[in-house]
């Protein structure tokens, strides 16, 4: 491809790899494999609406730019925001676009900080209310929400190893020893900032046994059964898959990989 991607082509690609009116879809993006386009991010941003019309839902997986070491560090904690879902930026580890979703006018963001998530469009209220504190990667959650709505993932450039929805998989998995994460983080609350503490199932590393890319290997597998679709957006290498499908698909192949099932 030469020149420059344009919302129309975008909105186009978007549409012939399958996303429809209507669709609620969780974007991960490497908006630089993408290559150039004519009005910059915000317009990829643009031809994604296109696609999925008033009533669509795109949503991106926010998560939260304070890090453990600053957390963890007693001398610190009088001196650390408190996470504010209006205020507290994305991290930087998943990309400038869900940066992009949370700072764009009309974009709502889960209350959960370490799983926060942002989302604009017809359903973006119901799919960041009442985020679980607690398991965040649960049923109540987006992800929980995602596959109830009958959504999809678009990996639009980005790395198969980092679809976040084989998270919900992990937390439904019956796998043994599944490692639990517990920690203290500061919230708004009220206009003051109150340090709750949390729990949950550790997604820093795979589960044990697992390779670091396992969820690659997820992905491809579940691709390999005729379900889901590759496609060019701009430049880059796309997928796209169902929610549901996929997570119970990652169940399985946890559950077999682990030992749950013979």
């Amino acid at each position: 491809m030469t020149g420059h991607a344009t919302r129309t082509s975008l909105a186009s690609e978007l549409t012939a790899i399958g996303l429809s009116a209507g669709d609620a879809v969780l974007v991960h993006a490497a908006l630089r494999r993408v290559g150039p386009v004519a009005g910059g991010a915000d317009v990829i941003l643009d031809a994604l609406r296109d696609a999925v019309g008033p009533d669509g839902t795109i949503l991106g997986y926010c998560d939260w730019q304070l890090g453990d070491a600053e957390r963890d560090d007693p001398s610190l904690r009088p001196h650390l925001p408190p996470f504010d879902p209006q205020r507290s930026r994305a991290t930087r580890d998943n990309g400038f676009f869900p940066e992009l979703l949370r700072t764009t006018p009309g974009a709502r963001r889960s209350g959960n900080p370490g799983a926060s998530f942002a989302a604009m469009g017809g359903r973006a209220d119901w799919f960041t209310a009442d985020h679980g504190l607690d398991y965040g990667y649960g049923p109540q959650s987006p992800l929980g929400k995602l596959v109830a709505a009958h959504g999809k993932v678009l990996m639009l450039g980005a790395p198969l190893d980092t679809m976040t929805l084989l998270h919900h998989a992990e937390h439904l998995a019956n796998i043994p020893d599944k490692r639990i994460r517990r920690f203290e983080a500061p919230m708004l609350v009220d206009g003051r900032t109150v340090w709750r503490r949390f729990e949950e199932f550790d997604t820093a590393d795979p589960p044990d046994g697992l390779a670091d890319d396992y969820m690659a290997e997820v992905v491809e597998a579940f691709l390999a059964t005729g379900q889901g679709s590759r496609g060019r957006i701009g430049r880059a290498q796309s997928v796209l898959v169902e929610a549901a499908p996929l997570v119970a698909f990652g169940v399985d192949w946890l559950e077999r990989a682990l030992g749950r099932i013979g």
